[in-house]
């Protein structure tokens, strides 16, 4: 279950910094828009990006953000992708980010997917 004061920030439109396991067992750690979907919290990406391919081999993942309105109260969370969505039902929660963050659906050109994470650690300030 999500922390409400951890679903607030990501209900938000913070700029997450995802860090996933590199095949040579290095770090990888980019920046994602990021949301909820009931109890996950969601990523998108292309199907085929190195986070996606990182991510199907090794499901570990660590993120940080922090409010838009409030650079100073970290959020972070640690946990692992437990389910992949595609068509249909991905672009309906990818359009649903991407409103958030700027104001019109995803656009169609570039395939999407989106990883739903069940956080195992969360904190909050």
């Amino acid at each position: 279950m999500l922390d409400p004061d951890v679903r607030r920030v990501l209900d938000g439109t913070p700029i997450a910094h995802l860090a996933s396991v590199l095949p040579d067992g290095g770090p990888h750690s980019v920046p994602v828009w990021i949301g909820t979907h009931g109890d996950h919290v969601v990523v998108l990406t292309g199907p085929g990006s190195r986070k996606a391919r990182n991510l199907r081999r090794d499901p570990r993942v660590a993120i940080s953000l922090t409010p838009a309105d409030n650079p100073f109260q970290p959020v972070v969370l640690r946990g692992r992708v437990v389910e992949w969505l595609d068509g249909d039902a991905a672009w309906e929660i990818v359009d649903r980010i991407a409103v958030k963050y700027i104001g019109a659906p995803y656009s169609r050109e570039e395939a999407r997917v989106v990883a739903l994470i069940e956080p195992d650690r969360q904190s909050a300030g």
